[in-house]
């Protein structure tokens, strides 16, 4: 009987040291993104990579990894390639584009404010007409949403995650 309790009592005791470790090795994973997000976040440099399309009053869609639907984030510049699904108020002119959301901009305002557990980003173009605001929530595991509001459509909302691996 002695023997019993004596196993069970070691079994215990190496079940709470090994859960502690696991959660230890997790947690150093998750500070770890999170440095690398803030890291991304802070040097202006990095790319939202959409995954969820919530246009305004419809359904949410998917969007294929194929297609690469991104706003790619620098100093100097904000490129963005997405789709787009929602009303237009004003028609694109002959020999426009496909109506996307697609456009380079060199002129803007970067803001980031820290919430309480996410970075709140907001970029005011001024050269282009395809978005007049980008407002994205970055959380520090890594997953963002974007809303981009324009002059000429309705807005839209994409969900997905910043490709730390640039």
């Amino acid at each position: 009987m002695k023997t019993t309790i004596k196993i069970l009592f070691m079994a215990f005791l190496g079940l709470a040291v090994y859960t502690g470790f696991a959660q230890n090795k997790k947690a150093d994973k998750k500070a770890k993104q999170e440095t690398a997000v803030k890291g991304k976040i802070d040097s202006t440099k990095y790319t939202f990579v959409a995954q969820w399309m919530n246009p305004l009053g419809g359904n949410q869609v998917f969007l294929t990894p194929a297609n690469m639907y991104d706003i790619k984030i620098r100093k100097d510049s904000v490129i963005a390639f997405l789709p787009y699904f929602g009303r237009v108020f004003m028609s694109p002119p002959v020999g426009g584009d496909d109506g996307g959301i697609k456009f380079t901009s060199t002129k803007f305002d970067y803001k980031v404010t820290l919430k309480k557990d996410r970075w709140q980003v907001i970029i005011n173009f001024k050269d282009t007409r395809k978005a007049r605001r980008l407002t994205m929530d970055v959380f520090k595991n890594g997953t963002a949403t974007a809303n981009i509001i324009s002059d000429t459509r309705d807005p839209i909302y994409f969900q997905g995650n910043i490709d730390i691996q640039i």
